[in-house]
């Protein structure tokens, strides 16, 4: 018999508390109510009218309320392929049966594609900052992580820049895959990038993509930002038909629609991939929400119609401009986003008080898990610590930075620039 039958698995056990509870519960706690919260990136928003009458319809349908066919209803795959088609480097048309698989959320296509492809001591590189579920999809697939650092300007403290600004160590990244040899099956890319809101450039991208040629490595381009760019969008896999070939696009439904609980994503690429992350899929979850696919196909149906997409990136710059006045106002300098609907903004200026009487869980945290129980606590604003997305190794980085989600209203912008002001006070 076990000596422990209740004994968790290592890729739960021990696990520190992940910053989303941490921040949930300081926000329940806070005596300053009701909590602005500029933490997580879900919208303060209704999808477009044309979306959720979508969904409304589809409801009342007996096929949308069934299963859906594992690699997702054909309507939405077909859709996919008309909206994305034009965009990749193929030799043939995009085949909706062959190139598009659906998935329950970008997540779960990740974790699939992890699934289809790592095996037990595979090694996968991404970049710091990551988004942190890359990890666990990675490790439960039995892969070893190798990182590469995205480091922010050397100035970042000092005054506002570009989020063009936060480069690529490429001397360390070209170091690691020499070393692993064969050992590295994938690298990861995101772009544009959460928390920073860089898009990576069309160099940077073929600077990556020759690399990927010479290691035979499949690249995973995380893209669920992918309608939200404020400066020239490159796709890796429109650069050739050699890169075309090794990547895998993830997209998302709820991000371009503003519906990150629908959980609807998709996954398009070349045949010889796509077919292994299905057949992963339907073993993780068989199929994904059958009647929130098919609003989700008539969105992109629709989309154009109603000139959605440039309004959709005009909306969000709008936000974008209208928060950040808040820093400037401070002279507290950040991170302008190319992509995206996140800022890091530095705090250093800000000075805790040195007898503030932090919980243990946030104490012996970095700095910027401070920064954030503060706010919370004293100012009612919540924001996300960004060494959540680095190694204990690396989180000095960015200790000083905290990431705000733009997609609300305009009235709670206009609340968070309010209880920001308030951190003059703690300002040298």
């Amino acid at each position: 018999m076990s000596a422990d039958p209740f004994r968790p698995a290592k890729r739960v056990a021990g696990q520190r508390q992940d910053v989303w509870s941490i921040v949930n519960e300081a926000a329940l706690a806070s005596p300053v109510q009701p909590i602005v919260n500029m933490g997580q990136g879900f919208f303060g928003y209704n999808p477009p009218p044309f979306v959720t009458d979508a969904a409304k319809a589809a409801l009342d349908r007996v096929d949308c309320n069934q299963y859906a066919p594992t690699k997702g209803r054909p309507r939405l795959k077909k859709a996919i392929v008309e909206a994305y088609g034009p965009f990749f480097s193929t030799e043939t048309p995009l085949d909706p049966d062959k190139n598009v698989t659906i998935t329950t959320g970008a997540n779960e296509g990740m974790l699939s594609a992890f699934m289809a492809f790592i095996e037990p001591g595979d090694e996968v590189v991404i970049f710091e900052p990551f988004f942190d579920q890359y990890i666990s999809n990675i490790e439960m697939a039995g892969g070893v992580i190798k990182y590469c650092s995205m480091l922010p300007p050397a100035h970042g403290s000092e005054r506002t820049s570009s989020a063009a600004d936060w480069k690529i160590d490429w001397e360390g990244l070209e170091a690691t895959l020499e070393k692993a040899g064969s050992k590295v099956r994938m690298i990861v890319l995101n772009s544009p990038h959460n928390p920073v809101g860089k898009v990576l450039s069309k160099s940077e991208l073929e600077r990556v993509g020759e690399l990927a040629i010479k290691h035979n490595l499949i690249i995973l381009s995380d893209e669920v930002y992918d309608r939200l760019y404020y400066v020239p969008f490159t796709r890796i896999a429109a650069l050739s038909p050699q890169l075309w070939e090794r990547t895998l696009t993830v997209g998302s439904g709820g991000k371009v629609f503003y519906a990150t609980g629908w959980r609807v994503g998709w996954l398009i690429g070349p045949e010889h991939l796509i077919k292994h992350v299905s057949a992963a899929h339907t073993r993780i979850c068989y199929s994904s929400v059958s009647p929130l696919q098919e609003a989700v196909a008539i969105g992109f149906e629709e989309a154009d119609k109603h000139n959605f997409w440039d309004e959709s990136k005009k909306e969000m710059e709008s936000k974008l401009h209208r928060f950040c006045s808040v820093f400037d106002e401070l002279k507290l300098p950040y991170s302008i986003p190319e992509g995206g609907y996140f800022v890091l903004a530095n705090l250093a200026k800000v000075k805790l008080p040195k007898d503030y009487k932090f919980p243990d869980h946030v104490a012996n945290r970095p700095r910027d898990f401070k920064l954030c129980w503060f706010l919370i606590m004293e100012l009612g604003i919540a924001a996300i610590p960004p060494t959540e997305f680095y190694t204990d190794e690396n989180a000095h980085i960015v200790e000083d930075y905290l990431r705000f989600a733009v997609c609300k209203e305009d009235d709670v912008l206009e609340q968070a620039k309010e209880r920001l002001r308030g951190l003059l006070q703690y300002m040298a």
